[in-house]
């Protein structure tokens, strides 16, 4: 009998045979670095929702994990960043995807000089058992592929990407996310699963299941619109917006009162002494903003001062801070 994730392995099969340019949408614009090539093919299989390629994550030839290679654009743009004989790990337990991105990567070695395809190794594997070593890679990433999991399944799969993760390394993943309720229709069709949709959950949900199997600093870098399910179309009273997110999970101890979650807040001091100094590692200096963590903001807040304020979330967040 099959389950949803088979019929998420046929999707993506059919994807790799036959190029599904619509199949996925983004706002985030494909990022072209300066004597990079991004074949047309790879552009045509781009199946995700965001991108997981920041050049901040990717200093000092970085092991990189990419888990579910698509068509091979984000795993040629990692290469570029860490030019090195198996550099970049893929994995996919789709044969047909990554024979593609096989046949990919010899067309960007002709469109790129510095590319190698050995700079990118293919491995089939499932994401609930990733056949990496335990503490061998720096960056991790997924993109618009643990949205398809259900509850039990996305915890395997959060594990295994922290247990393959050096200590303070990063996962970066683009997923849908949705905050409204949907209907048990909507969340049991397997196609619309498949597709990234109906598996969307709220934000404070998805930073909830990445702190659980314990990633001390969530950094939330995007926020973008991604798609309606409108009742004309699909099984919904009520029309359902969903957006993606662009995520960075950070291996760093759990601190003691809980993670720190960056979700694009600042707190700017404009007092009559030149700083504020809260005694707890936070200094405010006169009218600068200070990127801060949801809980420092919740902590200053709660102090009470006037001369302290706090902006709503911007859910763009790009380091810096507070901690």
């Amino acid at each position: 009998m099959k389950n949803y994730l088979d019929a998420t392995n046929d999707l993506y099969k059919n994807a790799a045979l036959t190029p599904d340019v619509g199949l996925c949408c983004t706002t985030t614009p494909i990022w072209k670095f300066p004597g990079l090539e991004i074949p047309k093919i790879m552009q045509e299989m781009n199946y995700g929702c965001g991108s997981t390629i920041s050049a901040q994550d990717l200093i000092n030839n970085p092991k990189v994990l990419y888990v579910g290679v698509g068509g091979g654009m984000e795993l040629l743009q990692f290469a570029y960043f860490s030019r090195q004989k198996g550099g970049v790990i893929g994995v996919d337990v789709v044969d047909e995807m990554l024979e593609a991105s096989r046949k990919n990567f010899e067309i960007a070695e002709e469109q790129n000089e510095w590319f190698k395809s050995e700079f990118v190794e293919l491995k089939k594997g499932n994401a609930l058992d990733l056949p990496i070593a335990d503490e061998s890679i720096d960056v991790a990433a997924q993109n618009c592929l643990f949205n398809i999991f259900k509850t039990e399944d996305l915890k395997k799969a959060l594990q295994e990407m922290y247990r393959v993760l050096k200590p303070h390394g990063r996962l970066v993943m683009s997923d849908p996310t949705c905050e409204q309720e949907m209907n048990e229709t909507l969340r049991n069709d397997d196609h619309l699963r498949a597709l990234c949709l109906s598996g969307s959950i709220p934000i404070k949900d998805y930073i909830k299941a990445l702190t659980d199997v314990g990633f001390g600093t969530i950094e939330i870098r995007g926020r973008r619109p991604y798609r309606i399910l409108d009742p004309e179309n699909y099984p919904t009273d009520e029309l359902i917006y969903i957006e993606s997110i662009e995520v960075c999970a950070i291996k760093d101890p759990m601190p003691v009162d809980g993670p720190c979650v960056f979700t694009g807040k600042a707190a700017i001091y404009y007092g009559n002494e030149d700083y504020f100094d809260d005694q707890k590692g936070h200094i405010l200096l006169k009218n600068q903003p200070l990127a801060v963590c949801d809980k420092t903001a919740n902590a200053l807040a709660g102090l009470g001062r006037k001369d302290i304020f706090i902006s709503e979330s911007t859910f763009h967040y790009n380091g810096g801070g507070c901690c």
